[in-house]
């Protein structure tokens, strides 16, 4: 293997880890704000940020491991079980849209709208546990209040992924 090789991988090696822990702070961060919301478990899905950024940069493969190693560590270092079962469950289902939406939409959806489909996603995702785990599929009558919560949280998110995108192209650390 070559010197460029090595560097373009220990970078992207980086750039992951980065993103993990970036996605964890965010994670610690939202769990310690008292948000007003309605609905149990509404949030502002701030760890996004780190999967749309992720699904901007890395492959599709490289996007998993980011979401599976935050959902993973902050489970362990700030969680518990079912913690780590809504996160993954909202986590692994936004990802997949996002990138599906960004890989077939990219000329015609902005940052914006791709996160506002992984915000509705993740609580859809949320939802189909919390209903496996209560055995109630009652709990999906949230399902509206939690989309109507879902688009100016997914702006917020678009918002500050596109700011963070934008530093790290000027940044040339990102090929």
């Amino acid at each position: 293997m070559n010197n460029y090789n090595r560097s373009f991988d220990t970078r992207k090696l980086v750039l992951i880890s980065v993103l993990v822990a970036q996605g964890m702070v965010l994670g610690y961060i939202e769990k310690m704000l008292p948000l007003p919301f309605i609905v149990p478990g509404a949030k502002l899905g701030l760890a996004n940020i780190i999967t749309l950024t992720a699904i901007y940069f890395l492959t599709f493969r490289e996007s998993t491991s980011v979401v599976l190693l935050r959902v993973i560590l902050t489970a362990v270092t700030f969680g518990s079980l079912s913690s780590f079962l809504y996160s993954l469950s909202g986590g692994i289902l936004s990802l997949i849209a996002m990138a599906a939406v960004l890989k077939v939409f990219k000329d015609e959806l902005s940052l914006i709208s791709v996160s506002i489909i992984g915000s509705i996603c993740h609580n859809i995702g949320q939802l189909l546990v919390a209903a496996f785990i209560i055995h109630n599929v009652l709990i999906f009558t949230y399902l509206p209040i939690l989309l109507i919560v879902a688009v100016p949280t997914g702006i917020f998110v678009g918002l500050v992924a596109r700011v963070l995108i934008q530093y790290l192209k000027k940044t040339n650390f990102v090929q």
